[in-house]
């Protein structure tokens, strides 16, 4: 089942599919949740760097994204938010609940790293 269901992604999301599913298997997905139910999801890449991803604005902080989805168009999306969907809809996520302030922390050092 797993064959048919990779071959299928590799159709859908190209040379993305295997990692995301690589991404998946390792529990690199963590849904970090606020009590006001702010939501962003960190995803450890296979460089050890961890990624923030916004499903709601289908965004990645990697430089994956950056180049092949918003520079090139050559992609639709990269690894980490393969994984992040795939992880959702096989419950396969960690969670993990953070104040107001450590949330607002992690999205502004995505802003600073990129600045």
């Amino acid at each position: 089942i797993r064959d048919t269901f990779s071959f299928r992604l590799k159709f859908l999301f190209g040379p993305s599919a295997v990692p995301a599913l690589d991404l998946v298997d390792q529990h690199s997905v963590t849904r970090v949740r606020s009590p006001s139910g702010r939501t962003a999801y960190q995803v450890l890449g296979s460089s050890g760097k961890l990624y923030t991803c916004y499903s709601s604005c289908h965004f990645c902080t990697c430089p994956a994204f950056e180049f092949s989805v918003l520079q090139k168009s050559e992609s639709l999306l990269c690894k980490h938010i393969l994984a992040v969907y795939l992880s959702r809809a096989m419950g396969a996520c960690q969670e993990l609940t953070v104040s107001e302030e450590q949330l607002t922390s992690i999205l502004l050092a995505e802003e600073e790293d990129e600045g």
